[in-house]
Formats: C-alpha cells, structure tokens, sequence
C-alpha cells in the first residue's frame, strides 16, 4: 500500500472511531426501543439530534427546522438550499436524507457534484456514519453490505443505494435492481471558473437537466434537493431557484442585521470574519451576493493631501438614513469632508458606518475638531423632499441639543438640491473624474476602517446597487456643493467686473 493511501485510511479509521465514541447506545428493552423509535420517527429534528449528536450539537435555526418541516411532508418536492457558508447545508441535507432513508421514506440517493471526486468525498459522511454510528446500529441494525460497499457506490443490507456522480459522468438507466433514485442531492455543483463561461454554465444546467433528473421514476414520488451559494449573478443552483417548489435563500446575517443563526454564529464571530477578507468575498460567500470589484469606479487613487492652506473651503456633507440601527443590516449613514485645489477633489476624511442618529451628529463635531479651525468649512445634510419632515424632526433638535452640551454653535445646513435616480446620478457625476484621476482619497487614512468601507462602497458599486452606496452618494452630494460654490465665486468675479467697465465706459 502506498504512504499516501496508508494516510488516508488512518484518517478514516479516525473519523469513524470518532463518530462512535460520540453515539453511544443506551440500555433499552425492545419495547423500550421500539417506542422511543416510534417518537423519534414521528419528530425528525429530534431523531436528528439524537441519531447525531456530533454534528447536531447546536440548536437547530428556524429556517433549518422550516426547510426539514417542508420536505418531510411533501414526498415529491424539489427545493433550492441557498445557505451561505456555515449554515450547515450539506450537514442538515445528510441527516434529513438518512431519516427519510433509514425510516423507509426514501430507498436510493444520487448524490451529484461538480466532480466525481467532489461527490464521492460528499458521500464520506453518509457511509461512515452507516458503519460506525452506534445508535444506527441499535435501532436499525447493521447496514454494510458485504457485496456492494465502495466509496462511489454503496448498498446497505436493506438494500438502500448510494450513488456517487460527477459532472460529465453518465447517470443514465441508474437503478439498484427496480428501483430508480428518489432522492437527487445537487451539491457544491457551481465553481467560480465555471460560472465564468457561458458555454460551461449552459452544459452543466444541460447535464442536469437532461441527464441526472430523468434517472428518477415519473411515478414515484422523489426529492430533488440542490445546494449552493449564488456565487455568480449567473449559476446553475440560480437557474434550478427558479424552477423549484422552493428556493430558499438565507444569510448569515439577516435584513435586521442578526446572526441568522445566533446559537452557532455570534456576531462577533461574523464580524471577525468580515474583518479577514474583502467586502466582495464576504458579499459572495456569506451574503448570496456576488459582486464584481471595480466594475465602475476602476482607480479611487490614494495620495497625499495639500497643506491645508491650499483650500479655500471645505465642504462636509453627511447622507443620513432615517433608520436609527447600528446593525449591519440597516442602511449606513456617512458624513464626507472635500476640498478642492486646482482641479483635483480631496476627500480628506470620512465617516461611514451603520449607527444611531446621535452618533451621525457626532461625526460632523469629530470633523470640526479634525479641521480645528484651519480653513472654513461649510456643514451640510441632505435634506429632499423625502428627508424633510426627518431633517426638521429628528435632526435639527439633535444639533441644538448637542450644541448645548459642547457649547458650541456648530450650524448644519439641508441640502434641499433635487436629486435624480441615486445611482445614475452617482455614475454620472463621479465616474468621469475617477476615470480622469481628477481625485484623491487621502492616503493616511487608508487604514481607518470608514475610508476602507467608503472605498469598498466605490469598488462594489454597481447601477442595480447590490451593495450600500451611501458614502458614494454622499461624497457625490459633497462635491456637486463644491462645484456650486466655486461656480458662485466665478459667477460673483465676473459681475463685478463687467460692473467695473460699464462704471468706466458711463465716465468717459
């Protein structure tokens, strides 16, 4: 035997040992035995949690228990798990497949992936747990079989089928003697390089289509359970969501901004993950939001920042949004601080984040203590005709009330300018001078986690707005101010000097 293939059956021999030092058996008549089955069978996630312990080791999530209620009443069911990462797909599909299986609902299951090896390492856990979960044994005797036990293709003793196939592969006339697959698990099918080529998409939706369905029986009842992130704004598992009884999509983090499942997933834990890789990673992997970086805005330069005394103004401009949340799942608020000198835009700092009201005030009072005086600065909020009532409402009485407490006079003017469609006004205003290179993000705050989520707002920018454009709109809002001011200066200057002539010319 091979070094390589000695390694691989010590880490199996592991894993199985391992799962039957987690299942240990109880002392049970048999009409002790039989009752406790009987309940079992009659509440699958409990037999779930009983029959696995070491996989069920968290309380089940509420759309996890829905998904399971769904399939156990509906034995002819097609339905689309669109899980992200550390949802636990593949690991409920295992343990609702068995109990359907094992409890006599289902007799053969096709398991299919983007590769033979791919689904045969998916089947792993299925044929282990056949061999070495104690509590299987005890309560439904020993399953392999000593004729038909590989790792792409297995029959257990009472004849239910397991069955590896890979993209390509052909899965046509597939029966374990009369009997058809009535289970057809589609797992980690897409991949990225795939999900790139139409020609590859359309085959392997063909494949699935032509090849891997029509293995079932068209009168028996059958489940077709297909599971995969929307990697790609085009996939396969997309095309099947469409076709399904049911497409389930869910998140890691909800519309609400909480963990979708808080008893495995804490925030903190998700936030740790957010803060290890990019904003597009996360919206692809954890988000079912695929985004393709820097398809509009391609340069956001970083750079040094004139003196000060460069400036003839500043312009800090704030988006608010009327939700009062910190959550991740609410709308961002964010407050921009820009200059100009020559024909370059300076945005010299920014604020963007999910937060409370107050904290949004703050950021204009932490702005004016970065300034600390040097150059004028004009403060303004904007305020349309949707935001009005909240403007006077809800803003204006925090401004006075903070003022008081500083002792300050900090004044915020609305921005009452009309706006149009916010991302073809975004695209429009802001697209010419990041592909001119007529601006810079200033470059010591490269690290501040505001500037990075601005830029990240810029990167993932696109016109059906997949990801929170609120810094992009306000640092747009920002500079249409800038552009207005200094237009007024010119307008101003050249009055004054026709005015000048017509003096001069009436003296002559």
């Amino acid at each position: 035997m091979k070094e390589i293939d000695k390694r691989a059956l010590q880490e199996w021999e592991a894993f199985r040992d391992n799962i039957r030092r987690e299942t240990p058996t109880e002392l049970l008549s048999d009409a002790e035995l039989v009752r406790k089955r009987a309940y079992l069978e009659a509440h699958p996630v409990e037999w779930m949690q009983y029959f696995f312990p070491n996989y069920a080791s968290c309380d089940f999530a509420p759309f996890q228990t829905a998904a399971i209620g769904r399939i156990v009443r509906n034995d002819e069911w097609f339905e689309v798990w669109s899980w992200a990462r550390e949802l636990a797909k593949s690991t409920v599909a295992m343990m609702l497949e068995l109990f359907l299986m094992l409890t006599g609902r289902k007799h053969y299951l096709l398991m299919v992936s983007a590769t033979q090896d791919a689904a045969v390492r998916l089947l792993a856990p299925y044929r282990a747990n056949l061999e070495a979960n104690q509590r299987i044994k005890q309560f439904y005797g020993e399953q392999p079989s000593p004729t038909k036990w590989e790792e792409d293709h297995f029959v257990t003793k009472g004849g239910l089928s397991f069955l590896a196939v890979g993209f390509g592969n052909a899965p046509r006339g597939t029966r374990n003697e009369a009997i058809r697959p009535d289970i057809i698990d589609i797992d980690d099918y897409d991949t990225d390089k795939d999900c790139r080529n139409p020609v590859t998409l359309e085959k392997k939706t063909e494949f699935i289509e032509r090849a891997v369905i029509p293995t079932r029986s068209v009168n028996k009842a059958t489940l077709i359970l297909a599971k995969g992130n929307l990697i790609a704004k085009d996939t396969v598992i997309g095309r099947l969501g469409k076709k399904a009884d049911k497409h389930s999509v869910v998140n890691i983090v909800d519309k609400d901004g909480n963990s979708s499942w808080p008893q495995k997933n804490t925030l903190e834990h998700i936030e740790r993950i957010k803060a290890t890789i990019s904003s597009g990673a996360f919206q692809a992997e954890y988000m079912n939001n695929p985004i393709q970086e820097g398809k509009i805005f391609k340069n956001l330069p970083l750079g040094k920042m004139p003196p000060m005394r460069s400036f003839k103004f500043l312009v800090c401009y704030g988006d608010p949004s009327t939700s009062n949340k910190g959550k991740a799942g609410s709308s961002t608020k964010a407050v921009c601080l820009v200059g100009r000198a020559g024909t370059t835009y300076y945005v010299l700092k920014a604020f963007v984040d999910h937060c409370t009201n107050a904290t949004f005030i703050d950021w204009y009072y932490q702005m004016q203590e970065w300034v600390a005086g040097r150059v004028p600065v004009f403060y303004l909020i904007e305020n349309n005709s949707l935001q009005d009532p909240f403007y006077e409402q809800v803003f204006l009485p925090l401004i006075r009330e903070e003022n008081a407490r500083r002792g300050d006079s900090l004044f915020i003017t609305g921005d009452a300018r009309p706006k149009t469609d916010k991302a073809a006004r975004i695209e429009a205003n802001l697209e010419p001078i990041d592909r001119n290179g007529a601006w810079l993000f200033n470059e010591d705050e490269a690290d501040n986690p505001h500037m990075v989520e601005l830029l990240d707002q810029f990167k993932l920018f696109e016109p059906t707005m997949p990801y929170p454009a609120d810094g992009p709109d306000c640092l747009e809002g920002a500079i249409a101010e800038l552009k207005r001011r200094l237009q007024l200066e010119v307008y101003h200057v050249d009055v004054f000097t026709r005015g000048d002539l017509i003096d001069r010319d009436s003296r002559m």
